[in-house]
């Protein structure tokens, strides 16, 4: 066999340590300078490294997720307060004032509104300043969420190039004693 260079090269992408596919296993075991017990054990740990990096990804994931539409959201009530601007009409619409509970407000004319920014901190903008900080939020929520399915896709492919490795470790090792036993049954008939 050839060497135990992958066909891709190992990389690494935001952090995501990058996997090698293993062509021959005894270069590789001979490269890493382990014996198979080792390489094994070193393969399992990446993985489980691969499968918290999973988690914490996914979750990322689902808060974007849900975040973008709260800003889509948002987005269309300023534009329907900026559209009732000038025409001298109110606006009646309903509010959650918690989970499940909601209100119904009259809105008069407006200039303003008041952002929520998350940590009890909550700023008045114009309308224009609103729509144009919540495109921006929208637009890094959808830039960030290209970036992280990315970034899972990436550690799908380094899971499997893992599993694959151990699989291949492994069953390199089941040949070897097979061979072995082979060998020394037949010396032992001579």
């Amino acid at each position: 066999m050839a060497s135990s260079s992958s066909s891709s090269a190992v990389t690494e992408r935001r952090g995501i340590p990058g996997s090698q596919f293993v062509e021959d296993v005894q270069t590789y075991l001979n490269q890493l300078g382990l014996d198979v017990n080792s390489a094994l054990a070193f393969l399992q740990e990446r993985l489980q490294q691969y499968k918290v990096v999973e988690m914490k990804l996914l979750a990322q994931q689902r808060e974007l997720q849900a975040k973008i539409p709260d800003i889509e959201k948002c987005l269309e009530v300023v534009a329907t307060l900026q559209a009732k601007k000038g025409t001298g009409e109110e606006l009646i619409t309903d509010f959650e004032v918690s989970e499940g509970i909601y209100s119904r407000a009259s809105i008069e004319e407006t200039d303003s509104v008041c952002l929520w920014l998350g940590a009890n901190v909550m700023l008045e903008y114009s309308l224009e300043e609103a729509t144009a900080l919540l495109q921006k939020n929208l637009d890094n929520a959808r830039a960030s969420l290209e970036v992280l399915v990315a970034d899972l896709l990436f550690l799908r492919d380094q899971t499997t190039i893992t599993q694959v490795t151990i699989a291949r470790v492994y069953n390199w090792d089941v040949h070897q004693r097979r061979t072995q036993q082979v060998a020394a049954t037949a010396i032992a008939q001579e």
